[in-house]
């Protein structure tokens, strides 16, 4: 493999103004976040990270959770919509148990993070003191890149330093790095960012015989993962597969969307199913996932992982990924490099246009809405250029029927499949992309665990609206029982979720709310959220 040229986003900024000159720990952290473009700190505070906030830049933006999961929700969606690195506070053993969940989430969704964790003083440390952390680097294994807590006060911004570049480096990732509250006002020398390539090209010769495979075949399909998106690859793969007239999927539980979904190439999603998965694949000799796993599943299956008679190929910035891929050919590498070196070989022979993707039936207005119908409506009155940040498991499918996304980074979900990510994440997404339109659309049992999130967009004055699919159960769970023997009257305990009133939960944190029930007030309902400057919240009663 080669490296590209591609550096670290913001690390050559102000390198000359850096001196060797000693200072404190938190001033040599500030300067060195500073020079990393990181000047927001998304945090829930406690006791042994006081000391790192004592003289807080001006600069600097203290975004405020209150609870930790929350906290590093925001950082997610904040460190994917700017594509750098973000950097969250915690607290100790607690506020890193806390988080964990979407700690996960991040690690799954390839996302770069800086997570400090306070520790006690490391004098009383040998006394197993209150809100110590006893193995603080371990904690948060196996879901982030790397963990330390330094040997010396003195080496905490060169900890700093190296989390950032190796949270950066592909596959990108969170990193922790535990620090004692003494550390603070320990002397250190400043540190001075440097350019580090985080990208790296494909192996040409590996590529070639992508190229030569995909040139040679009949009737491509390209399968689409998030890291299209990610690595800024969304042109570049809408290219390849007109130059190709290939069949474009989108990979199962793909947190990003890489391909316009209005596209007359465009063939649809694949479900977390082997056999389904093989089903609408077949008919295709050549099958090229491009960043995505190949494949993620949900339930046992079995049989072949792709078609009789077709060959997989994939492109993935995963080495890990690449290891248990079961079937064809993996290269590794970044993916919008890998995409470049094959549009660079010469144009392939023309073949036909696939047969076009069948519309989906039009949803009608009923009674008690169907969701079929709500995301058809705010697809309506949506603009193309807003931002859906969804958390909706159970009507993910019925979105990617009525809510097209056609744009690059304009939709995020989670790989994790944990919940509690998608509030926070719209609040990260809309504080990196000021000016834009977020639309939180939200489950109501997914909202459940992190509604708190509401509360920061409102002090934060975002433009977000959140859309509360109301169903009062936890659809996604009942609608998967059959998988595991239920039959279709079965009751599914701990499923239903009656009583909750979101409109007032939305007002006790200070947003706007409003409830609907009525089909033919919904369209007026979205568009007014649509408009306002603050944040909204509509919850709308499904079937």
């Amino acid at each position: 493999m080669t490296g590209s040229t591609t550096t670290v986003a913001g690390a050559a900024r102000n390198v000359t103004s850096v001196t060797s000159a000693t200072s404190t720990v938190r001033d040599a952290v500030i300067d060195l976040l500073r020079q990393l473009g990181i000047t927001s700190v998304f945090a829930n505070p406690g006791s042994t990270e006081l000391p790192m906030f004592r003289d807080f830049p001006a600069d600097f933006r203290y975004v405020l959770g209150l609870q930790e999961a929350v906290v590093v929700g925001m950082a997610d969606g904040f460190a994917q919509a700017s594509r750098n690195a973000s950097l969250v506070n915690l607290h100790s053993a607690a506020g890193v148990g806390n988080a964990m969940g979407n700690i996960f989430t991040a690690f799954k969704n390839r996302t770069p993070m800086i997570v400090t964790a306070g520790q006690q003083a490391r004098s009383i440390l040998p006394f197993d003191p209150f809100l110590s952390s006893t193995q603080a680097t371990e904690l948060a294994k196996p879901y982030v890149k790397w963990s330390i807590e330094p040997a010396r006060a003195a080496d905490v911004p060169l900890a700093i330093a190296r989390a950032y570049y190796v949270a950066m480096q592909e596959p990108r990732g969170p990193v922790l790095v535990s620090i004692p509250v003494d550390d603070w006002d320990q002397p250190a020398e400043r540190v001075a960012a440097r350019a580090v390539s985080t990208e790296v090209r494909p192996d040409p010769v590996a590529i070639g015989r992508v190229g030569a495979a995909l040139d040679a075949c009949e009737r491509p399909a390209f399968v689409i993962g998030g890291a299209v998106d990610r690595a800024g690859a969304w042109d570049d793969v809408v290219r390849l597969a007109e130059t190709h007239n290939a069949r474009v999927y989108v990979a199962p539980m793909s947190g990003r969307c890489g391909f316009p979904e209005d596209h007359r190439l465009f063939a649809g999603f694949l479900p977390a199913m082997r056999e389904k998965i093989v089903g609408l694949l077949g008919g295709h000799d050549l099958i090229l996932v491009l960043g995505a796993p190949a494949f993620t599943y949900h339930v046992e299956g079995a049989g072949p992982h792709v078609p009789e008679g077709a060959t997989l190929y994939q492109l993935i910035d995963d080495p890990a990924i690449a290891a248990w891929t079961p079937v064809g050919a993996s290269v590794v590498g970044n993916i919008r490099l890998g995409v470049l070196d094959l549009l660079a070989r010469p144009a392939p022979r023309a073949r036909p246009l696939p047969a076009p993707r069948q519309p989906r039936s039009h949803a009608e207005p009923t009674r008690l809405m169907s969701t079929a119908y709500v995301l058809q409506t705010l697809a309506e009155v949506r603009d193309a250029a807003d931002i859906v940040v969804e958390e909706a498991p159970s009507a993910r499918p019925v979105m990617q029927g009525y809510l097209p996304f056609t744009q690059s980074g304009t939709f995020y979900t989670m790989d994790s499949g944990g919940l509690g990510y998608g509030m926070p994440a719209a609040v990260g997404v809309a504080l990196a992309r000021p000016g834009s339109r977020v639309i939180a659309l939200i489950g109501d049992g997914s909202s459940m665990y992190s509604i708190q999130a509401i509360w920061s967009a409102v002090q934060l004055k975002l433009p977000i609206t959140f859309v509360i699919l109301n169903n009062a159960r936890y659809a996604a769970l009942q609608d998967f029982a059959p998988e595991f023997g239920f039959a279709p009257s079965d009751p599914v305990q701990g499923t239903d979720l009656p009583g909750i009133d979101f409109v007032a939960l939305a007002q006790g944190m200070g947003c706007e709310g409003t409830r609907v029930r009525d089909a033919a007030r919904l369209r007026d309902a979205l568009a007014d959220g649509l408009r306002s400057q603050v944040p909204t919240l509509v919850e709308v009663e499904v079937a």
